[in-house]
């Protein structure tokens, strides 16, 4: 069984507000793997919308990823790709600006 741990930043402009905790949840219940999130003393399961909102993860959060499991790196891949994206978020916010950025 792989173990993977990575810790990532918040560069959303909105945080983990409800779509882009969606989006994370719905991508961590594509894996067998456990994952799970940190911030702080509070650990939550990445497979839950309730834990995932309750992290309260605003802009700047830095948060601790745990994958286990046989698909692991995989998780772990796809949910950095998630975070850098700002998920997905970044582009939207620059079409609103008039495409400056």
């Amino acid at each position: 069984m792989s173990v993977v741990s990575k810790e990532f930043i918040v560069i959303n402009e909105l945080g983990l507000h409800v779509r882009p905790a969606g989006t994370l949840v719905k991508l961590a219940n594509k894996f067998k793997s456990h994952i799970s999130i940190q911030r702080d003393d509070d650990t939550i399961d990445a497979k839950s919308i309730m834990g995932v909102m309750m992290l309260g993860a605003s802009k700047g959060t830095v948060l601790q990823v745990k994958a286990e499991g046989e698909d692991a790196e995989d998780a772990m891949a796809s949910i950095q790709s998630l975070f850098e994206s700002g998920f997905g978020e970044l582009e939207a916010s620059a079409d609103t600006a008039g495409g400056q950025v």
